[in-house]
């Protein structure tokens, strides 16, 4: 078993890669950035040592197809892409990287010559606003309207893995994460509650540039959900809803202030909510591939806390 994990330099990357290392797989990673910096801040050099890179671009259509071929690839955790905010200034490169770089993994996996088992990250952007569904969780049998055009990607993505199922064969999971936070979160616009966090733990003053609810993930537990859904025996082109702990924003300022006594003080909230509908329904992932961890949202905060404070201190912040 050979577990390639592209896009391993992220956040929810450095988990995953992380969560296979310690289980003693063989993992490599493909990546334009060769340096797994996050996984650095969150494991012990000794476990990073065993992985092995591949530098290259997911847009390479001939480099991505050759390391699954060449390299021996059975199993593959697809992460890379570009965020948000990138792809409404730049739909075309965007789609490039989204979605002509998912073709290419898929491609790749249809002309290896094996089976290649594959799980990637769609999104809950896949969903438009929330007033333009009924109130109440939506499930995976609700039409996806994306209102971005990271969300029209991630759907794309979605309805081309079913026809590689359908005409090659080839098995797969998407999982839609709404706004995943913890440590190695450091970038899109949905980072900021973990940048809001980030300042609390080292005494800095944050304005998250956001309002109204989210649907906050932690990290570790987004990423145990992937490998999980790699080593399931499940077969199909599933895409599955993650669903974790709704807040508004200003009530998260005030579970930062629970945690840390003055944290009110230093965050403030301000900006619009984020164009997607925010009620997930997750049961037909605990159906179908079975229970999945889930961190209480204020065990969450202390865990990312005490590590910012822990990183700041040993000066890796």
């Amino acid at each position: 078993m050979r577990v390639l994990v592209t896009g391993g330099s992220g956040c929810i990357g450095a988990w995953v890669l992380k969560g296979l290392l310690e289980r003693g797989l063989d993992v490599l990673m493909f990546d334009r950035d060769p340096d797994p910096k996050r996984l650095g801040l969150i494991a012990p050099p000794k476990l990073g040592a065993r992985l092995r890179v591949v530098t290259g671009s997911i847009e390479d259509t001939a480099q991505v197809k050759a390391v699954i071929r060449d390299e021996g690839v059975t199993h593959a955790v697809h992460l890379a892409a570009v965020l948000m905010p990138f792809c409404q200034a730049n739909p075309v490169t965007g789609a490039m990287i989204n979605v002509i770089g998912t073709l290419n993994l898929f491609e790749g996996a249809r002309d290896s010559g094996r089976d290649v088992r594959i799980v990637y990250a769609s999104s809950s952007a896949v969903w438009g606003p929330g007033d333009v569904y009924e109130d109440r969780a939506l499930s995976e049998s609700d039409m996806p309207l994306p209102a971005t055009h990271y969300g029209v990607f991630k759907h794309a993505n979605e309805g081309n893995a079913r026809v590689f199922l359908k005409t090659n064969g080839i098995s797969s999971i998407g999982l839609r994460p709404w706004t995943v936070y913890g440590v190695g979160r450091d970038s899109g616009l949905t980072a900021d509650p973990t940048l809001a966090m980030r300042a609390v733990a080292t005494n800095q003053p944050f304005q998250i540039r956001l309002t109204g609810n989210m649907d906050l993930q932690y990290v570790g537990d987004v990423a145990e959900t992937f490998i999980q859904c790699l080593l399931s025996p499940v077969t199909g082109a599933h895409v599955f809803n993650l669903a974790g702990d709704i807040v508004d924003m200003h009530d998260l300022i005030g579970m930062l202030d629970a945690a840390q006594p003055g944290a009110s003080r230093l965050i403030t909230a301000s900006g619009p909510q984020v164009p997607v509908a925010f009620r997930m329904d997750d049961s037909a992932l605990r159906s179908t591939v079975g229970l999945m961890p889930r961190t209480p949202l204020q065990t969450g905060i202390a865990q990312t806390l005490e590590a910012f404070r822990r990183l700041h201190g040993e000066g890796r912040l």
